[in-house]
């Protein structure tokens, strides 16, 4: 499909990511990518050559898409200043966690066996596939909520899975906590200068030392959950002047989250904004030094309906309502990892190569951002069209699908009036007709 059916943004994104390939990757990479835009059924990658229109060459677009898993940090780098307007002018908020996608087969180069986070009614414990370790930026909309912007995806290689790999494609082994460390420092490069500091939301599996003490060196603020059984400690004591030798970082006097969150003193009501609504919580903050993070660190209590619940930032100055907020705001990735696998069909390309895998799942990642941005300035009315369900009146905000949909009907608008433009003849209109059926059917 030509650019020029596209909106602008997106046009001149598809033709800025292109630039990270070789020329001759680089020519079929926009057209995957509008393929992935009207794909429909099963999101095979032949499923994405056949809406492209990609025939004969399809064995050049497998290459394309292994050329893209290679290269996507390059790729994902000129993805960045597109997304730029939509994020906050002086604070970064990224969100990290890891998610798995099912795959089947030996000869799939990268899968193994991983604990399944979402077990279906049979209580699946454990899914054969892969897992990917992502990062996103996250961007708070004035009437949508809270939006995950997906960056980058690295894929998580067990240790024992590695030696079954190509040769070409050996890698060496890194935990999930080294790959989000890796992450973070690819964007801290990228684009983390353009900020006045760079935030990162976590869940409890991030908050160990490996990652912290990496943030801590890229100058990365974390905030995530707090474990109950932390060790955490009281503020170093201030030494005598002149004492000589090195200050010390930690306290002597041992902390019981335990025990401060059964004291009935120190609890104080205070308002924040989560998942798009202004509350009030029961919360109680003090500061406190923890050996996985490399010094002091700020620690929130809530008390919840079913309990309290901990939480930590590695900013000591900043306040309890923005911690919370970070944390809620985060769940935002967990929204985009269900939708790019149900809207966008991750994980169902069927590729065997380590780096087509890559390449599959991280553009999905950057479709499904691409259209998060392309909708943020358009209205409700112009992403959901309900003319034809008059029944269906209750309102809500946009799903993700419905945005997807609204840009199908943007581009394939932009075609019909192109062709009908002057005086189209048969042959013309025909060929219209036929692009229009076989993206129906």
């Amino acid at each position: 499909m030509p650019l020029s059916y596209l909106p602008a943004l997106l046009a001149t994104c598809f033709a800025r990511l292109a630039t990270a390939l070789d020329r001759r990757s680089a020519l079929r990479l926009p057209v995957l990518l509008g393929g992935l835009l009207f794909a429909s059924g099963r999101r095979t990658c032949t499923a994405w050559f056949r809406a492209a229109g990609i025939t004969a060459e399809y064995r050049r677009a497998y290459h394309a898409v292994a050329a893209t898993g290679r290269r996507a940090d390059a790729v994902a780098a000129r993805l960045l200043p597109t997304l730029e307007p939509v994020l906050q002018a002086d604070r970064l908020l990224l969100a990290l966690d890891d998610t798995p996608t099912s795959r089947w087969g030996p000869h799939v180069e990268g899968a193994g066996v991983h604990h399944n986070p979402t077990p279906g009614p049979a209580g699946e414990q454990f899914v054969y596939g892969h897992v990917w370790v992502t990062l996103a930026a996250l961007a708070r909309h004035p009437q949508r909520g809270t939006t995950a912007l997906p960056l980058r995806g690295a894929l998580y290689v067990r240790d024992k899975d590695i030696a079954r790999l190509a040769p070409d494609r050996q890698r060496p082994f890194r935990t999930k906590l080294e790959l989000a460390a890796e992450l973070l420092h690819w964007v801290r490069v990228w684009h983390g200068y353009r900020y006045r500091e760079v935030w990162a939301a976590v869940d409890g599996g991030y908050s160990k030392r490996p990652f912290l003490r990496a943030a801590r060196k890229e100058g990365v603020v974390v905030v995530g959950r707090l474990p109950r059984n932390a060790a955490l400690y009281s503020l170093p004591e201030v030494p005598p002047p002149g004492r000589r030798g090195r200050k010390p970082i930690y306290g002597k006097q041992r902390l019981v989250l335990a025990l401060r969150a059964g004291q009935t003193r120190g609890w104080q009501q205070l308002e924040c904004v989560q998942y798009g609504e202004r509350v009030t919580k029961t919360v109680k903050t003090f500061l406190a030094t923890w050996k996985p993070a490399g010094g002091t660190i700020r620690v929130v209590l809530v008390h919840e309906e079913d309990g309290w619940r901990a939480y930590f930032c590695t900013k000591p100055q900043a306040t309890a309502a923005a911690i919370l907020e970070a944390v809620a705001d985060r769940g935002a990735l967990e929204q985009a990892f269900k939708d790019t696998k149900e809207v966008w069909g991750a994980g169902q390309q069927q590729v065997r190569n380590l780096d087509a895998n890559v390449g599959c799942f991280n553009l999905n990642l950057w479709m499904y951002s691409l259209t998060e941005a392309w909708a943020w300035q358009q209205s409700e009315e112009e992403l959901v069209d309900r003319r034809d369900s008059p029944w269906d009146s209750e309102p809500r905000r946009p799903s993700h699908a419905d945005k997807r949909k609204a840009l199908q009907r943007v581009a394939l608008r932009a075609q019909i009036e192109e062709a009908l433009a002057g005086r189209p003849t048969k042959r013309e209109i025909r060929q219209l007709v036929e692009r229009l059926l076989n993206r129906a059917a």
